[in-house]
């Protein structure tokens, strides 16, 4: 069972690693991919004729409070995954009960990830601002590999562990 716990510790450290390398980068490289987030705000790129151009936000105010809730949001999502390994590790051989409690912070975390890269950029992003009919600025595939890697996680770390006899 040890096995198991340490899998489940491990694979949400490396979550937590994934969104700090994210975070680091988008506050190391601001300029670089607040351009990605303007862009898609601004709708500029999507098809010509898209008749929901309307829901375009070209206020640089707008879009940099938008990208820095989005790196806010990965930072938290980094923080409370590494909280939450360090947590489960710290809990590898005691009882089901104190294991499965440990997991709670992590999975907050992961469940935060999720909603960054599911809500934030597949549906704000893809749908509302119509994201997916960019060549140049589309994130919908990497939005997705991500938050379906982190829901694999969540269920995963989710699962209960028992004591064994």
């Amino acid at each position: 069972m040890t096995a198991i716990r340490l899998s489940k510790a491990a694979i949400v450290a490396a979550i937590a690693f994934f969104s700090t390398l994210v975070a680091f980068g988008n506050i190391t490289d601001y300029g670089t991919n607040f351009g990605f987030v303007s862009h898609v705000m601004m709708m500029d790129t999507i098809f010509p004729d898209a008749s929901i151009k309307y829901r375009a936000i070209t206020s640089a105010g707008v879009q940099n409070a938008a990208y820095v809730l989005i790196i806010a949001a990965e930072t938290l999502t980094a923080l409370l995954c590494w909280v939450g390994a360090f947590r489960m590790l710290s809990r590898l051989s005691a009882g089901a009960a104190a294991f499965n409690q440990a997991k709670g912070i992590a999975i907050l975390g992961l469940t935060l990830g999720f909603l960054v890269w599911q809500v934030g950029f597949m549906s704000v992003g893809g749908e509302w601002f119509g994201m997916w009919m960019s060549k140049q600025w589309n994130g919908v595939p990497d939005a997705f590999r991500f938050f379906i890697t982190i829901l694999g996680v969540l269920i995963y770390v989710s699962l209960p562990d028992k004591d064994t006899a």
